[in-house]
């Protein structure tokens, strides 16, 4: 067994283009996942990585580092079209874990009930990835693939996570439904991101679902619907009562101990309902 605390980027790669390693950032899945058993095999830690402890924006992007923590995510001043993920920032575990917990980490764990998922598909988020000489950048969307699988690549990390300006505009909002209110593992959860123009019609709109499917997904046809809708408190119920179970009939939940397939299903419609309504009467 080999420990390894790599400084720089090129340092990490280097050590991951020359065995096998198992990658760790905040631990806060990689330790509970071992039970009463001692790690084993090569465990490269990234947590001295500072240069990747960031959250910034340039001209196109947001930038999300690999290693900023969701802590990080809650205490950054970031626009509207965040508050999903800020919202689903603090359902991540308890104080402690949130302080540790990477949003990366979240991602690469690729559980299908990771909190970060839907708010950042509504964002549309891009993952960069590096290897020893290389750089490539994938779609959240086709960087996890199932349950605790992600196109990473042996010799690869994950640098950052991009959010394109462009999806970065109006409000969001995030709801997560469990059998408690805190420390639970979701039954379903939601994250919307509504764009409007001077009018409160709908220009553009991102609805993502987790908990009820193997991979978090989008709604592209209920994305579609609400697009030319009037976003006000008055119309915000008729709005969102026309959202039916129809509108989600595309994700595959399961059935297993916190609830059924159906009712992740009916749990899901009600979900989008009230997000909606929320950022209706945050719009007014």
């Amino acid at each position: 067994m080999m420990f390894a605390q790599p400084k720089t980027t090129e340092e990490a790669v280097a050590y991951l283009a020359n065995g096998d390693w198992s990658i760790v950032s905040g631990g806060t899945d990689f330790y509970p996942a071992l039970g009463d058993k001692s790690p084993s095999g090569n465990i490269l830690d990234l947590s001295r990585l500072k240069t990747l402890r960031t959250i910034f924006e340039d001209e196109t992007h947001w930038h999300i580092g690999a290693l900023a923590t969701w802590t990080d995510v809650i205490n950054t001043n970031l626009p509207d079209a965040f508050n999903a993920l800020k919202l689903a920032a603090r359902e991540v575990g308890s104080i402690q874990i949130q302080n540790r917990g990477t949003v990366a980490g979240n991602i690469c764990n690729a559980s299908p009930a990771a909190d970060g998922m839907p708010a950042l598909l509504c964002l549309d988020a891009i993952v960069r990835v590096s290897s020893q000489g290389n750089a490539r950048d994938i779609a959240l969307q086709d960087f996890v693939t199932g349950n605790r699988q992600t196109t990473l690549a042996a010799g690869e990390i994950v640098t950052e996570l991009l959010l394109p300006k462009t999806s970065t505009e109006g409000d969001s909002h995030f709801l997560k439904l469990g059998a408690r209110k805190y420390l639970v593992i979701s039954i379903a959860m939601v994250a919307v991101r509504l764009q409007t123009d001077n009018n409160n019609l709908i220009t553009n709109a991102a609805l993502s679902v987790g908990s009820c499917s193997v991979v978090a997904s989008r709604l592209p046809e209920l994305e579609q619907y609400l697009i030319g809708k009037l976003l006000t408190p008055d119309l915000a119920p008729e709005l969102a009562n026309s959202i039916t179970q129809q509108h989600v009939s595309g994700l595959s939940p399961i059935d297993d101990v916190r609830a059924t397939a159906t009712y992740r299903h009916s749990a899901a419609a009600e979900l989008i309902r009230r997000s909606i309504v929320t950022l209706a009467n945050r719009a007014s």
